[in-house]
C-alpha cells in the first residue's frame, strides 16, 4: 500500500501547491483589510484551488506520459507514468476521481459564499469552475492541447493572477475593487515566470517531442530575455500599487521578497544550461508565495 502511496503523492507534485494558492491569500487578506473576510470561504477556496491544481499536475503527467513527451531526454524529475510507477489506465482514473472532488468542493465554495441570494453569482462561479477543470486537463491531453501551442502562459496569468487574485476576492465581497488588479497582474507575471522556467528548463526535450511551448518558440536567448521581463514588470507593477494604495509602513513588508527575486534573476541571466534552471523553479515558486503573503498581511497588519 506504501509503495502505491509515494507515486501518487509524486504524482500530485506537493512542490506546486504554495504557489497555487497565492492568489488565495492576497484575495483573502484584501477582504479581511475592508473587513469581508470568512474562515468557511478561505479553506473551500485554498482546498478547491489545491484540489484544481492536483489536477492539472495528474492531466500534465497523463498527457505527456501518454504521448511520450516525458522521456530520457527530459531533465526535470522524473513523472508517474514515465517511470512506470503508474499505469495511464490508473492515472486517468485518479483524474475522474479528482474531478468528482472538485465538483464537490465547487458546490461548498459557492454555497457557503452565495447561499441562495446570488443565483447569478453562483451560476458564474460554478461555470468559471467548469472552465478551470477543462483548462487543468486539456494543458497537455486532448487532441489539440493548448500547451503543445504556446499558450500555457496566457492560461497561468488568467488563472493563478486575475481569477485567483480578482475572483478570490470577490467571493468574500460580491464586488470587484480597482486596488486588487494590480497585485492579480504582479501575481500572474510571476506565475508565468515559473512556467516559462519550466519551459526553458525542458526546451530541448520538448522541441524533440514537438511540444511548441512559447520557450521553444522564442527559442533560448529571447526566451531568457522573456522570463526577465516578467520578473521585472512583476516587481514594477507591485512598486506602483505599493505607491498608489499607501496607508501605512507595513505596505512595503513585501519589498524583502524582492532580494530573491533580484538573486533570481542573476541566476538565470547567467544560466548557460538547461539543468541550471531547475533549482530555480523551487526558488521561483516559493519567492512568490512569499510575496503574496507579505503582500497581504502587509494591509492587515
Amino acid at each position: 500500500m506504501i509503495k502505491k502511496i509515494k507515486p501518487w503523492l509524486s504524482a500530485f507534485r506537493l512542490r506546486t501547491l504554495p504557489l497555487s494558492v497565492s492568489g488565495i491569500i492576497i484575495g483573502s487578506c484584501f477582504a479581511h483589510y475592508n473587513g469581508k473576510f470568512n474562515g468557511y470561504i478561505m479553506c473551500f477556496a485554498v482546498l478547491l484551488t489545491i484540489a484544481l491544481q492536483i489536477l492539472s499536475n495528474l492531466a500534465n503527467d497523463y498527457g505527456d506520459g501518454v504521448r511520450g513527451t516525458d522521456n530520457e531526454n527530459r531533465i526535470g524529475p522524473e513523472r508517474a507514468i514515465q517511470s512506470g510507477a503508474i499505469s495511464p489506465e490508473e492515472m486517468f482514473e485518479g483524474i475522474k476521481i479528482n474531478i468528482l472532488v472538485v465538483i464537490v468542493l465547487t458546490i461548498g465554495l459557492i454555497f457557503t459564499s452565495f447561499g441562495s441570494k446570488y443565483l447569478l453569482y453562483a451560476m458564474i462561479f460554478f461555470l468559471l469552475s467548469g472552465f478551470s477543470v477543462y483548462a487543468a486537463i486539456n494543458y497537455t491531453v486532448g487532441s489539440s492541447p493548448y500547451g503543445y501551442r504556446g499558450l500555457g502562459d496566457v492560461f497561468v496569468f488568467i488563472f493563478f493572477g486575475l481569477i485567483s487574485v480578482v475572483g478570490s476576492y470577490f467571493l468574500y465581497t460580491k464586488h470587484i475593487d480597482h486596488h486588487v488588479w494590480l497585485p492579480a497582474v504582479s501575481l500572474g507575471f510571476l506565475s508565468m515566470g515559473v512556467l516559462n522556467l519550466n519551459n526553458m528548463r525542458d526546451i530541448e526535450s520538448d522541441e524533440l517531442s514537438g511540444k511548441e511551448t512559447l520557450a521553444v518558440k522564442l527559442g533560448k536567448v529571447k526566451a531568457k530575455r522573456y522570463h526577465i521581463t516578467l520578473i521585472v514588470l512583476a516587481i514594477i507593477i507591485s512598486i506602483v500599487f505599493s505607491i498608489l494604495y499607501f496607508s501605512r509602513f507595513y505596505n512595503f513588508l513585501f519589498y524583502i521578497a524582492f532580494i530573491p527575486l533580484l538573486i533570481h534573476i542573476n541566476k538565470v541571466r547567467k544560466a548557460t544550461n538547461p539543468k541550471d534552471y531547475d533549482p530555480q523553479l523551487k526558488v521561483l515558486a516559493l519567492t512568490t508565495f512569499l510575496f503574496s503573503i507579505l503582500l497581504g498581511v502587509g494591509y492587515i497588519l
